[in-house]
């Protein structure tokens, strides 16, 4: 049961977060899940890396910005890329001391860390807990990282890992990954994402259509996500094609941007479906809402995830879910009630679901009535929980 007794100040370490208006979204399934730990701290102190070279690769805002008692702040500082890959405690080094330079320099004071992701955000927290002999709280949220560090028994992570005073997975079914790292099971906690429940509502599906500019009669099969070859988009043109060709008059929506478009693009083409999709761009997490609520499916055909937050935020907006069996997924589409779920990279098992889908008549209030479970709000209370067991 969480407290409602303030529980200090908190720092918050992690490799990327929004900006103030939520134009840049990266992260933010971390920035809405502290909008709701918040009322628990005094303060909660954001510290995000800012790396030069990463920075302007991503073209990340860094501008300093407080939202209540949430202060986030970009540490930028100059790196050295190689250090990405041969000489990572170097990295660390130079990482950790900008870090404590800026927190001695501004008198930040924590009475915990939150660390998101164990590269590089972890390893540097259990470094900064040797100084301030504070406990250190890390989330995981990678997958193909997380799977590569393990298998290849890297050290930076398991020696951050053993260094946590307790380490949230995002889903169930991955958490024997930390114990074969040396980790002991009594620190290993599972908690989902969360959606923000203040913004993914149900609105009505035509008026939302007609706000993002859809004015046909086609049902709307939607994807959000980065243009990523872990995204499993091809398969999905496949698997839209056979859906067109099965006589569903549909268009698919892409909303998200990245450095695969101009190939999926082509994809598209040579699939010969170009008439029936379109590529959004990316957009601000309050019109991603929009184009939540404009669609009559949500579909995700990745081929890994940890726990996606779109997928909770579609279902709270009361959308049916197709979606590939990856990371959490089935642990929270357990029932077909609420969505139906696909083996990854399989086209024709995609394109069947969807038909099936689009041909059964869900119960809005029934998704919606298990969608309130994952709020950001319930989220909160179950990590306020790992919080007070470090804290004592």
């Amino acid at each position: 049961m969480a407290s409602a007794t303030p529980l200090g100040n908190l720092l918050v370490i992690c490799n990327t977060f929004p900006d103030e208006s939520d134009n840049y979204i990266g992260g933010i399934f971390i920035k809405d899940q502290l909008s709701c730990l918040s009322k628990y701290f005094n303060n909660i102190f954001v510290v995000v890396p800012a790396p030069l070279s990463i920075t302007t690769l991503r073209k990340i805002p860094l501008k300093d910005y407080n939202l209540g008692n949430i202060h986030v702040h970009f540490v930028k500082y100059v790196d050295f890329p190689p250090s990405y890959f041969y000489f990572r405690d170097l990295w660390v080094k130079r990482e950790t001391g900008q870090i404590l330079a800026f927190i001695q320099k501004n008198n930040i004071t924590f009475d915990l860390i939150h660390a998101h992701n164990t590269w590089r955000s972890g390893r540097v927290a259990v470094e900064l807990k040797k100084i301030f002999k504070c406990p250190v709280v890390l989330t995981e949220h990678t997958s193909n990282v997380l799977y590569a560090a393990t298998q290849r028994r890297d050290s930076q992570f398991e020696k951050t890992w053993k260094a946590c005073d307790a380490i949230i997975r995002v889903n169930s079914k991955d958490t024997h990954l930390f114990e074969q790292g040396g980790v002991s099971n009594e620190k290993i906690h599972s908690i989902p994402n969360g959606f923000k429940n203040d913004l993914f509502y149900p609105v009505d599906t035509l008026d939302a259509k007609e706000k993002v500019g859809i004015l046909n009669d086609k049902k709307v099969l939607l994807s959000v996500g980065a243009l990523l070859p872990t995204k499993g988009y091809p398969y999905m043109f496949k698997a839209l094609k056979q859906v067109i060709e099965a006589g569903s008059d549909v268009h698919y929506c892409i909303v998200g941007s990245g450095k695969l478009k101009g190939t999926l693009k082509k994809q598209v083409s040579e699939v010969g479906i170009s008439n029936y999709v379109t590529f959004v761009g990316g957009k601000p997490h309050g019109e991603i809402a929009t184009w939540m609520n404009a669609c009559d499916l949500f579909v995700l055909p990745s081929l890994n995830e940890g726990n996606p937050t779109v997928m909770f935020e579609a279902l709270g907006c009361g959308k049916p879910f197709v979606g590939t069996k990856v990371g959490g997924v089935p642990e929270v589409i357990a029932s077909d009630t609420y969505g139906l779920l696909v083996e990854s990279a399989d086209p024709e098992d995609l394109a069947e679901k969807i038909l099936v889908a689009l041909d059964r008549e869900w119960d809005r209030g029934v998704i919606l009535a298990y969608a309130e479970r994952y709020t950001w709000e319930n989220i909160a209370k179950e990590i306020v929980g790992v919080y007070e067991q470090v804290l004592g």
